[in-house]
């Protein structure tokens, strides 16, 4: 069978792959376009299988949210090197994947692979791409938060997304972004002080209270000066309690305050690349 250049063209857009390898699957399938894309995507299994003990540590970190704004997701594609993360056909085959995770409000990581996408599963069109850049790639997070309110944030570069969401609707825009940008900027590791597992509350109080000991402090005064320091362990890493960057002189708590009483953060999530 024969196969013209429009046939290498419409390989390419199916399989995201080069030109001279859709035009060397072809030849090989005797211009049987499905066959040429099986060849494609077997050399995609044999190159991910070869590569699978590399560190795919590079990639991107993005987020986005429904057009009605109450459901978001966060997903991370890694690959091995900066210069496939800055692809132009990397970063749009994962913002497809987030695509897929907002259209389906999907739920977990697992259920996010199986979907289809043109009838191919999403974990088996990750490792068909691995074929295409010549590096190991993996869909390795994901997240999504449901709530009246939720807002991405996707700092410049791709290597850091944050998730925020909020108990009321309409949040104002400018309110929301900020509070996604402090996540990003601050990194907090939960909401507030009652988010925070008693496990490691008692951790870090047993920190604090090893460390004034070591200092000579009074042991009848460890307790107390120990339960300072632990409230300002809350203030550091509790996303309402730290002080709001724009502002020094409140908390992210009086920033909401002072735009709606009754508005509150009710979740959040943040990922970093190469931390």
């Amino acid at each position: 069978m024969s196969f013209t250049t429009a046939d290498v063209v419409k390989l390419r857009k199916v399989s995201g792959a080069g030109m001279m390898d859709c035009k060397n699957a072809l030849k090989e399938a005797d211009g049987n376009f499905e066959r040429a894309l099986e060849i494609i995507r077997e050399k995609g299994k044999l190159i991910a299988n070869k590569r699978a003990d590399r560190d795919a540590a590079e990639g991107v970190a993005l987020a986005k949210v429904t057009e009605d704004g109450k459901f978001g997701a966060l997903v991370v594609l890694n690959c091995e090197t900066d210069f496939v993360a800055k692809n132009e056909s990397f970063v749009a085959f994962a913002e497809r994947i987030l695509d897929a995770a907002i259209d389906n409000k999907v739920e977990s990581l697992e259920a996010l692979k199986a979907i289809e996408l043109d009838g191919t599963a999403i974990e088996a069109l990750v490792t068909e791409q691995t074929g295409v850049t010549g590096e190991k790639l993996d869909l390795s997070y994901f997240k999504c938060l449901a709530d009246e309110t939720v807002v991405p944030y996707i700092h410049p570069g791709n290597k850091l997304a944050t998730l925020v969401s909020f108990n009321k609707a309409a949040v104002a825009e400018n309110v929301a972004k900020d509070v996604a940008m402090q996540v990003a900027a601050m990194a907090p590791i939960a909401v507030d002080e009652s988010s925070i597992p008693q496990s490691e509350i008692d951790k870090e109080l047993e920190f604090a209270k090893e460390k004034y000991r070591k200092e000579g402090k009074p042991e009848d005064m460890i307790e107390k000066i120990a339960l300072g320091s632990l409230n300002k362990w809350y203030k550091d890493v509790t996303l309402l309690n730290q002080t709001y960057v724009k502002d020094g002189k409140i908390s992210i708590k009086d920033f909401l305050k002072q735009n709606d009483a009754g508005l509150t953060v009710t979740a959040f999530d943040r990922y970093t690349l190469n931390a």
